[in-house]
């Protein structure tokens, strides 16, 4: 069986994650939309100061990090691609503000090693739809919702995130993965990122869903 696109909102997703509910997005996703840029193709940013600033922000950090520190930054962009997959080791909340899909798999099913591809399963997570994707979900860049358009997603993390990787001496298999401050990579052999020393540990396909929206 094939690849399908499920949604958020479906029991499936529970595996990996939650929507989150409660809070008003609404001025949030104005200034996400008016603010930031969603070219043809993918563009990160760790900490955007117009996002940080905004009243939902405390609530964020105070009630879903329990007033931990937090960054509030976008992954915007065109993309049918899962390239490659990362964990942190807390949870992650991802904001839309156009539809956009996620393609996520279980960290159990690479703690001794490569993941095959099919093990990805994707999610629709509509406009407007705040999830938390739990510390043992991997995940990578969103794909675009629908065929040919930009996305725009908010990516909240502890802060600090992404930043330059400590310099650490590797004591297991999982320290090579270390890619950034706290990010563990693994990448698909075909990806720029495997070019630039990734540790490699998706095998198959490099998984695709254009023809899928």
């Amino acid at each position: 069986m094939g690849l399908k696109i499920q949604n958020v909102n479906d029991a499936a997703f529970r595996e990996y994650g939650r929507v989150v509910k409660g809070f008003d997005f609404t001025e949030f996703l104005k200034v996400l939309t008016k603010t930031t840029e969603a070219p043809d193709h993918v563009i990160y940013v760790a900490s955007d100061a117009n996002l940080e600033a905004l009243d939902v922000a405390k609530q964020l950090q105070d009630n879903c990090y329990g007033g931990l520190p937090i960054e509030i930054g976008y992954c915007n962009g065109t993309n049918t691609k899962l390239n490659c997959l990362e964990y942190h080791k807390d949870s992650e909340i991802n904001i839309a503000a156009d539809d956009a899909v996620l393609l996520v798999a279980r960290l159990q099913d690479a703690a001794d090693g490569p993941v095959d591809s099919s093990k990805v399963e994707a999610f629709m997570l509509p406009a407007g739809t705040a999830v938390e994707l739990y510390a043992t979900t991997m995940h990578y860049a969103p794909c675009s919702g629908k065929k040919g358009a930009p996305f725009r997603v908010a990516i909240v993390l502890p802060k600090g995130t992404n930043g330059e990787k400590p310099d650490i001496v590797c004591k297991n298999d999982e320290d090579r993965r270390l890619f950034a401050l706290n990010k563990w990579l693994i990448a698909h052999p075909d990806t720029d990122e495997a070019k630039q020393g990734a540790v490699i540990g998706i095998t198959g396909e490099n998984v695709d869903i254009a023809d899928l929206i």
